[in-house]
């Protein structure tokens, strides 16, 4: 039979386990779903580009597509990766519509 101070030491060390394990992040696959629509992007809007920010790359705005509709994306200032170039949000027409290149790091 245990004691009351050893089932309480039991209960904690499995409710820190369990809370734990559900904490744990979980290994999760990249899907990446790209459909192509009938309708083309409106022009891109005027954007006032805030000054430079050190260590800082500035992403253009651009269109996303809402089921519906093109919503506009305001641009924004984002941290620099040294070594990497940023490529800007982009749409492309293709053979079964206008697909949507979301803004991406390259080398």
């Amino acid at each position: 039979m245990l004691s009351t101070t050893r089932k309480f030491a039991l209960l904690a060390a499995l409710g820190i386990a369990s809370a734990g394990a559900a904490y744990a992040p979980t290994a999760a696959a990249g899907v990446v779903v790209d459909v192509g629509i009938d309708v083309a992007p409106p022009a891109p809007q005027y954007e006032v580009i805030p000054p430079p920010r050190a260590g800082f790359v500035w992403a253009p705005g651009y269109w996303r597509w809402e089921g519906h509709r093109h919503v506009w994306v305001g641009g924004n200032w984002i941290p620099v990766r040294p070594g990497y170039v940023y490529h800007q949000a982009r749409w492309e027409r293709h053979h079964d519509g206008w697909h949507l290149h979301e803004g991406s790091w390259g080398r």
